[in-house]
């Protein structure tokens, strides 16, 4: 992956989960610079002191729903990595003015911000929850793929997808939900105990990632072939790990609105236009692109026959997650999901999680 170095890079929404790990990842190749472009100035602060203000970073405060100050940000960048957005399904579902803002007129703004400048590629990050979608945030998420791959067609500019599903402990996910639940109210709520989820560690999603990156020629969408989990299964090894000999209860509250039992990575329909390139599938777009019909030209898309979901995945072994878990630090009972939940008491954090509908209705 020597190819980023010397390269200037823009990252939106670079201070997240996803974010942090891409700049950790890409400093050793020593790009010129790599701008990090988000709304959140604490975040920002904590970025700086993680990467003790690094000489190739430079850190922009700005939105993507602003064009202006996004058109600025973008100046002599040669490769954007999209990862802004707002993800929550239920703060989706509850302001769906502001997700299509962000998710949706936010990625158009990156597509005229890049062919603008004359960027040379540009990588959006996708979700699972974007495939045959029952949220507000899927609709925005795969609404941003098709134009991604439209953008093709406007100008020499590359724009690829990369799709992946849940990425452990990130914001959002049910693993350090399920760790404090766990260690602090001795009960968890499970949502359906038949449902699946995909999962992968961050720091392999990231390597993923750059390896699709310089795959992509334009118009792709990268599958990630990742292995599933039943969440019932996942809290049954947390609990073991956990709860230091005490009782803990599982309650089911069923499933939250806008969730799915099983999530898909692949669809029925796109199954007919997937190609297995071995690390990915490829999903090829709807829209005519010459130089990718020229790229897998005479490729065979694959036998998947049906949709690639969760539930037919291949599955993790009980253990092999477990170990992940372990390495990950999401099975030490002193880390806590975040610092401002490890200060309220059991009360106060049951109020938060019944806010979030993690508790159900009792």
């Amino acid at each position: 992956m020597s190819g980023y170095k010397g390269k200037r890079i823009l990252i939106t929404g670079g201070t997240g989960s996803w974010g942090t790990e891409l700049v950790a990842q890409l400093l050793p190749f020593q790009p010129a610079e790599i701008r990090i472009y988000s709304r959140g100035e604490a975040q920002q602060v904590i970025s700086r002191r993680r990467f003790e203000n690094h000489p190739a970073l430079r850190y922009i405060i700005g939105d993507v729903r602003d064009r202006a100050r996004l058109d600025l940000a973008t100046h002599g960048i040669d490769l954007i990595f999209h990862l802004a957005a707002l993800k929550h399904v239920p703060v989706c579902e509850e302001n769906p003015w502001e997700t299509v803002m962000t998710n949706v007129i936010g990625t158009q703004n990156v597509i005229n911000a890049a062919i603008h400048c004359h960027v040379e590629k540009v990588i959006f990050v996708a979700s699972d929850k974007g495939v045959d979608p029952l949220n507000l945030y899927g609709v925005t998420k795969l609404t941003a793929e098709k134009l991604i791959a439209g953008a093709n067609t406007l100008a020499p500019t590359a724009f690829s997808c990369f799709r992946a599903g849940n990425v452990i402990g990130t914001s959002g996910s049910v693993i350090p939900l399920f760790r404090e639940q766990i260690v602090r109210l001795k009960e968890i709520t499970m949502t359906d105990p038949n449902m699946t989820r995909f999962f992968i560690p961050l720091r392999l999603a990231i390597s993923s990632l750059l390896k699709a990156e310089e795959l992509a020629i334009g118009g792709e969408t990268f599958i990630l072939k990742m292995k599933a989990i039943k969440i019932s299964d996942l809290a049954e090894m947390m609990i073991e790990e956990l709860n230091g000999g005490e009782s803990v209860s599982v309650r089911s509250i069923g499933i939250r609105p806008g969730e799915k039992i099983h999530e898909m990575l692949i669809s029925r329909n796109e199954a007919t236009r997937t190609i297995d390139i071995g690390e990915f599938f490829i999903v090829l777009p709807l829209v005519e692109i010459p130089r990718l019909l020229e790229r897998y030209k005479g490729q065979s898309t694959t036998t998947l026959g049906q949709e690639y979901s969760s539930a037919n995945a291949p599955s993790f072994e009980k253990e092999e997650f477990k170990q992940i878990l372990r390495q990950e630090g999401w099975l030490d009972a002193q880390r806590l999901a975040s610092s401002y939940l490890s200060q309220m008491s059991k009360d106060e954090l049951r109020h938060v999680y019944a806010g979030n509908r993690w508790l159900g209705q009792s």
